[in-house]
């Protein structure tokens, strides 16, 4: 029976990625898998045990590796669940939450793994699982943020998705929380308390090499290789919807073929609605960039054939301006060669004036507005820059690795 149970679970696991939605038979079932550990939790062998805390480690592991490698991306977040519930979104707090939030599922995970205190592991387990079945129960059915982020940008689920993933997992703690004191420890208690110390540590350092530079994997749309715009663009299709006023009928027509010739069509069929298919819209891409006129320019720039740098800073306010004293170095060298320097930010025209001034920065600058979402989604960093050549990411780097211009021609400009 507690074979049964762990397979069902892992077989509803599965499942999740087919139930997008609310669905009560899923729920249901869920729910009855959780009932049934209850039920039997005296039947659970050691080995079924074991097995239980390696998929629960693993999945800790995944989870809190895929929001360690951008701890950025993990406090923006929890930024808006502050947001979401009315608290004091600081980046101060929701960096030092990221951290703990991150080291926290990690350590956990290994913990579990390497079976270091399994008498008082499960129970710290047990209550980060309740925190986010809670969490993501009131967000499925709330939405206050459109997804928790569970795994980063890695994976990203639903919010009914995530809350019966955090039901499955829970399925897994009963059965270890109940059988955990038939599960001996490895290792003595010291040489336990060092490993969970050292596990700590690295998983802390993990996470600060990626805070203070580029994640070193990186998940979004946004990533080197990519591009912001299709290479052969397509048509872009406009459909119109007509209902005849007299049987109520409708029919979608392909703009500009509709019979506006036929009087007859005219008298009596009236406009309904219109969609727009766009065929060059990229997954997960949604830039805009406007200039301080309000003018949309996004084709115009990001189909521009050659060499350009984006200048990404979502917020001037609280941008490391030292990288624009270091771009400011060789933005005439650039500018020189025909390489624009776009500058995307959400800021107001009296902070980018503000800059101008302060930082005395040359007219090869070119700034522009854009949403700050979309920014922090670019590249984690403020500002962070991007090399792109005919809408194609060639490389990006963070504030803190601003390259000078000798390494940039001697990279990528010098038969430029």
């Amino acid at each position: 029976m507690g074979w049964v149970i762990i397979l069902l679970t892992i077989f509803s696991a599965v499942l999740i990625y087919f139930f997008q939605q609310f669905n009560i038979l899923f729920l249901a079932l869920l729910l009855f898998e959780i009932i049934l550990v209850i039920r039997y939790r005296k039947i659970f062998s050691p080995l079924m045990i074991r097995v239980s805390q390696i998929l629960i480690g693993l999945l800790f592991l995944f989870s809190g590796f895929s929001k360690a490698v951008d701890p950025l991306g993990t406090a923006y977040r929890i930024g808006d669940y502050l947001t979401a519930y009315h608290m004091k979104n600081d980046f101060g707090i929701t960096i030092f939450l990221s951290f703990v939030l991150n080291t926290a599922e990690l350590l956990l995970g290994g913990l579990l793994l390497l079976n270091i205190k399994p008498k008082i592991t499960p129970w710290l387990v047990a209550l980060m699982m309740g925190i986010f079945t809670l969490t993501t129960w009131y967000d499925a059915i709330y939405s206050p943020v459109p997804d928790c982020g569970c795994f980063g940008d890695a994976v990203i689920m639903t919010n009914w998705q995530t809350y019966y993933k955090n039901l499955a997992i829970n399925v897994f703690v009963l059965i270890v929380i109940f059988g955990r004191l038939k599960i001996k420890s490895f290792f003595g208690n010291i040489i336990e308390w060092g490993i969970a110390l050292l596990l700590a540590v690295i998983f802390v350092g993990f996470q600060y090499s990626n805070y203070i530079d580029l994640p070193m994997l990186d998940f979004r749309p946004y990533k080197i290789g990519n591009r912001i715009y299709p290479e052969n663009l397509m048509p872009v299709k406009t459909y119109l919807t007509y209902r005849n006023k007299n049987t109520g009928e409708t029919k979608e027509y392909l703009s500009p073929n509709y019979p506006f010739d036929d009087q007859e069509w005219v008298d009596n069929w009236e406009f309904v609605d219109m969609r727009v298919e766009d065929p060059n819209k990229m997954d997960g891409i949604n830039l805009a960039i406007i200039d301080l006129d309000g003018e949309d320019i996004t084709q115009t720039i990001v189909q521009n054939p050659d060499y350009q740098f984006f200048i990404v800073a979502w917020d001037l306010e609280s941008a490391d301006l030292g990288a624009f004293d270091k771009i400011n170095q060789w933005s005439v060298a650039a500018e020189e060669i025909g390489i624009r320097l776009i500058v995307l930010t959400s800021s107001e025209e009296k902070l980018i004036n503000d800059l101008i001034d302060e930082r005395n920065l040359t007219d090869a600058f070119e700034f522009y507005n854009s949403d700050d979402i979309e920014l922090k989604t670019m590249i984690r960093a403020n500002p962070g820059l991007m090399l792109i050549k005919n809408g194609l990411i060639i490389n990006k780097w963070h504030n803190n690795k601003i390259p000078d211009w000798k390494t940039l021609s001697r990279d990528y400009f010098l038969n430029h």
